[in-house]
């Protein structure tokens, strides 16, 4: 059984997904399609640069991260039709994305999170240390957010799935607790929460493109780390945050419920009402390090 995984080429993070699978996996892969058996279409809406020839002829696995439904328009749905009668099973990466996939397709569903790059993401104890490097605020709580939260068409129209008006709401009702926050910010896309933060004068720091190495210190010189999203397969941040045991809450999204402790879930709007619970966090993205978070996708791929 021979597996090639198509590409996405959007420096996303399915792009690494995909980088770290030819590395990891142990089993037999191929970058030339042609020569495999089994495609993995790990960027579901890159499908239609696939040959239809490669679709029909071989099996199609595909990873479905995640379904807006308030963006399922009548053309999406048409585009999924077109893929499905392709696809022989589908992976999603957590609970509530089965259950949204279940009600659009018959196939085959596996659910499996992506594994962890521990060698990539990792706690460092040295906080002080890695604020003073990163000229970030030493006596101020750091509140972090790594996921771009406006949409691309404009650079200003929030990302409504990824819900950056209830990140400003949240931070907004914790200053009357916390009144020395200031807000750490990393990736592409963060005009609508930098607008609003400026608008409200709320100290932040961003960080616009930075590797991996700059975002594992940052998570670690946080002390909180908030998931507002509406909508998510992950997210992968929230796996990071666990194995940098970076404190985190997220709203009820993606894979919150089966990474995170109930008690860390953000419920009514009330993000003082969460609590980090760092070591389950820990605990559990441990059985996603690698090789076994890699080992599970296999399994999946060759069954």
């Amino acid at each position: 059984m021979t597996v090639y995984v198509n590409k996405a080429n959007e420096n996303w993070v399915v792009d690494k997904f995909r980088k770290e699978f030819y590395t990891f996996s142990k089993i037999e892969k191929t970058k030339l399609i042609s020569k495999s058996d089994t495609i993995w279409v790990i960027a579901p809406w890159t499908w239609e640069k696939l040959k239809i020839k490669h679709l029909v002829s071989k099996t199609v696995v595909c990873t479905v991260h995640h379904i807006d439904f308030t963006k399922f328009d009548e053309k999406t749905e048409k585009n999924f039709h077109m893929l499905d009668q392709y696809v022989d099973r589908y992976h999603t990466i957590s609970k509530k994305s089965y259950n949204d996939l279940k009600t659009i397709t018959k196939k085959e569903i596996d659910i499996m999170p992506f594994w962890i790059n521990q060698n990539n993401f990792f706690n460092i104890k040295q906080k002080a240390e890695l604020r003073n490097e990163l000229n970030l605020p030493k006596n101020k709580y750091l509140i972090g957010s790594f996921q771009r939260d406006t949409e691309g068409i404009d650079l200003a129209s929030p990302k409504m799935s990824k819900g950056p008006d209830l990140f400003i709401d949240y931070v907004v009702s914790m200053q009357n607790k916390i009144p020395n926050i200031h807000i750490v910010l990393a990736g592409k896309r963060r005009q609508y929460i930098i607008s609003e933060l400026s608008r409200l004068s709320i100290p932040f720091s961003y960080f616009e493109m930075v590797d991996i190495e700059v975002i594992n210190k940052l998570y670690n010189a946080l002390d909180l780390y908030i998931v507002s999203s509406r909508v998510e397969g992950g997210p992968q941040a929230l796996m990071e945050c666990a194995i940098t045991k970076t404190p985190v809450i997220s709203n009820d999204v993606g894979f919150a419920r089966e990474m995170l402790s109930s008690n860390s879930i953000i419920e009514n709007s009330n993000p003082l009402h969460a609590t980090p619970d760092v070591e389950f966090a820990f605990k559990n993205v441990n059985k996603l390090k690698i090789p076994h978070g890699v080992n599970n996708i296999e399994k999946l791929l060759i069954k």
